[in-house]
């Protein structure tokens, strides 16, 4: 007979996790399904896999700072360290989905899947999407094509990198998008077919390992500039003491004069300073004006990505060259 192989599910909560009062309560529904009950009402699970799991957290992703990220980055590693270990799938909230995928793809030290899970409506909602998700998420997980692909996303019958993915809907079931890289692979029952590869450097590839007893990352700020946007905001980020600033600029990372400002306050104050955008896609690429105001250019990141990878490269170096050849690699 077969031996099914085993995968561990790691909850942390988000709609996945969450009932309402009613069938066609879409919204302020409440968390607190544990990740025992999820695997228990998807018993067609069993046909796939041995599932192990683990509640890391029960929250929504809105919530989740620096003490669970930390903590899930270690469990994940520790998982996988144990050879019988076929993969690890997290079920999560989609609120920030895309920043633990993309922060554990740069810290998990392994090949072996592990893919994020979540839910655009409530266990308890009708068309519940989150038990056919939680299934497809433990099929690749568990299927050794999903090795080496690095930290993915499973929703809606698709497999997403977590270095492009992203949530371009607020609320509709097919929210997660990789819209100029093209989606990784596709799941549809027990089957599953990958189309392409991520080229950027991930998990076991990576070099921003997390030092053991670490309990904070380099605090680093979002400023969103628009018309008439104000130097204070730079300036109150500055007063509380960030490494690091990340712009979400307008256009191609674009630095109005008050952006430009800011980057001179963070340059005078040693306080690394990253152009990105708040358009949806395309990259912010190095130019003169990185060299000019001492910026560091995000590549093809959205902001929050951005953010997350500052935070662990600050780790590394604060010097702007090595920051930016980070940036082009990973």
């Amino acid at each position: 007979m077969h031996k099914l192989p085993s995968v561990v599910v790691l909850g942390t909560g988000g709609t996945i996790a969450s009932s309402g009062a009613v069938v066609t309560q879409l919204s302020d529904y409440k968390v607190g399904k544990g990740v025992d009950a999820l695997i228990e009402a998807v018993p067609a699970l069993s046909e796939i896999a041995h599932c192990k799991y683990e509640q890391v957290s029960n929250i929504e992703s809105y919530l989740i700072g620096d003490e669970v990220l930390l903590k899930l980055a270690q469990r994940v590693n520790d998982w996988l360290a144990q050879p019988d270990i076929a993969g690890v799938v997290i079920t999560h909230g989609t609120d920030t989905l895309e920043e633990t995928a993309y922060f554990l793809n740069l810290v998990v030290q392994s090949d072996k899947p592990v893919v994020l899970v979540g839910a655009m409506r409530p266990s308890t909602a009708i068309s519940a999407d989150g038990p056919l998700n939680l299934f497809h998420a433990v099929v690749v997980a568990s299927n050794p094509q999903s090795a080496g692909h690095g930290v993915m996303a499973v929703m809606n019958d698709r497999i997403l990198a977590a270095r492009y993915v992203l949530k371009a809907h607020t609320t509709g079931v097919d929210a997660f998008v990789v819209p100029e890289q093209g989606v990784l692979g596709v799941v549809s029952g027990k089957d599953l077919q990958y189309f392409n590869r991520v080229t950027r450097i991930h998990t076991r590839q990576s070099s921003l390992h997390l030092a053991a007893g670490l309990e904070v990352l380099p605090a680093v700020d979002i400023v969103y500039d628009h018309q008439g946007a104000g130097l204070h905001m730079y300036e109150a980020a500055l007063a509380a003491g960030v490494k690091g600033i990340v712009l979400a600029g307008t256009g191609n990372g674009s630095l109005s004069g008050v952006a430009r400002q800011g980057a001179s306050l963070a340059a005078s104050r040693g306080v690394a300073f990253v152009r990105s955008s708040h358009v949806a896609q395309g990259s912010v690429r190095p130019s003169v004006k990185d060299h000019e105001f001492h910026t560091i250019a995000a590549q093809s990141l959205n902001p929050q990505k951005a953010r997350i990878l500052l935070r662990l490269a600050l780790l590394k170096t604060n010097d702007r060259e090595a920051l930016q050849q980070i940036f082009n690699a990973y």
